[in-house]
């Protein structure tokens, strides 16, 4: 009985195929704008989720600040031994850790001046944070005990400020802290970027480099505060709780004094917040699905009213009133169904299209193209209902009088 309802379906579609077309327009454009808002959405999260992975979602940033709005003490400041310390009291919990220090600084060469942010770190930064070097070496134990002038460069910023970007072993100048002196490069790194990184990196002027940390804490070694990595696998809430209890122990503060920033709970919250406004935004566009009924309402009940003979006939020949209504709410929700699997390829081509333009992996959720076609079918059958119950509902006698 199914596939007969069916079969009439599709044959009442293909007589009436402009019609049919207009009639799932609504639909193919609701689903359609549902599919790709909510794909761009859940892309967006994923190069978000990609940029804090590359971060480190262990990553923190810890620093003393009176709550109470008082003036900072001498104390609350860390130096190269609570640094030390602090890795010999938590142990294999810390991957890694330094001062967070960092400077601007304009690099000049011959004629050439390009602006660079220098980046402070020790030898065993590569480890938490990969460093893509393309020429020479990373920084090593000498260059940090021995607080050298070795920089580490991006390579976009080597080949603007030397016109090539194997400029290992080649020297510039640059003012740090009110000191200028002559720096050596030892080595050259690419950047990896994804899409949405370099999107919001822009035309930036300023390139990257990486110098020895002990450079940028001297000389009085009194650091701000504190870039940490936890181990992997780390539950940053948990440990945030630790850590911060010790350090207001160790300073002397409250514990609300020690501010503990991490990555993870930033990556969280953006997340939420992007989940969100993909939703809503999803759900505005869903709208249209509202019209899409509509209109297959509108359709069916002139679709009734030309079929009012036809329905006469079979009721006249045995059919129920249960009969009559599944073919008519069989053909409706076929009707709403087609344009939703047509909406699902308009707005997954979209989206695929626009991911090969723009270079960008783009996320499809096989879960979000089953509900969307699932829900079209619904919308199909909700809004067929009142145009199958009055067929059902038709005289035969007066049905077969009708011309």
């Amino acid at each position: 009985m199914l596939l007969e309802n069916m079969s009439m379906a599709i044959h009442a579609i293909k007589a009436n195929k402009m019609r049919s077309f207009l009639t799932m327009l609504g639909i193919i454009i609701g689903i359609g704008s549902v599919i790709a808002i909510v794909s761009i959405g859940d892309t967006m999260r994923f190069m978000v989720s990609d940029i804090y992975k590359n971060a480190g979602v262990t990553l923190a940033y810890v620093y003393v600040w009176p709550k109470d709005g008082g003036d900072m003490r001498e104390s609350d400041y860390f130096t190269l031994d609570e640094m030390d310390r602090l890795k010999e009291v938590f142990g294999d919990e810390i991957s890694y850790i330094d001062s967070n220090a960092s400077t601007n600084a304009e690099a000049v060469f011959g004629r050439n001046k390009v602006k660079y942010q220098f980046e402070g770190i020790f030898s065993n930064y590569p480890e938490v944070q990969k460093i893509n070097i393309i020429y020479g070496r990373n920084l090593n134990e000498a260059d940090i005990k021995g607080r050298k002038n070795n920089v580490v460069l991006e390579a976009k910023g080597a080949k603007e400020l030397f016109g090539t970007e194997n400029a290992v072993g080649k020297t510039f100048r640059t003012t740090i802290y009110g000191t200028t002196d002559d720096y050596n490069v030892v080595g050259i790194y690419k950047e990896d970027l994804n899409p949405f990184e370099a999107m919001m990196a822009g035309t930036n002027a300023t390139r990257s480099g990486y110098v020895p940390d002990s450079l940028l804490t001297w000389p009085n070694d009194n650091i701000y505060g504190l870039r940490l990595y936890a181990k992997e696998g780390t539950d940053m809430n948990a440990f945030s709780d630790t850590f911060t209890s010790y350090l207001a122990k160790t300073k002397n503060r409250n514990k609300e004094d020690v501010t503990f920033y991490s990555v993870s709970s930033e990556m969280g919250s953006a997340d939420t917040i992007m989940g969100g406004l993909s939703a809503a935004v999803g759900g505005i566009a869903a709208i249209s699905l509202l019209v899409g009924g509509i209109g297959i309402m509108n359709i069916m009940l002139v679709s009734v009213t030309e079929r009012t003979r036809e329905i006469g006939i079979r009721k006249a020949l045995g059919a129920k009133t249960r009969d009559v209504l599944i073919q008519f709410l069989t053909e409706s929700a076929i009707l709403s169904a087609l344009g939703g699997i047509l909406g699902v390829a308009v707005g997954g081509g979209l989206v695929l299209l626009g991911g090969t333009l723009f270079h960008m992996k783009v996320v499809i959720k096989p879960s979000v193209i089953l509900v969307a076609v699932g829900f079209s079918a619904l919308v199909g059958l909700f809004f067929g209902i009142y145009p199958a119950s009055k067929a059902a509902k038709a005289d035969p006698i007066d049905a077969l009088r009708y011309e």
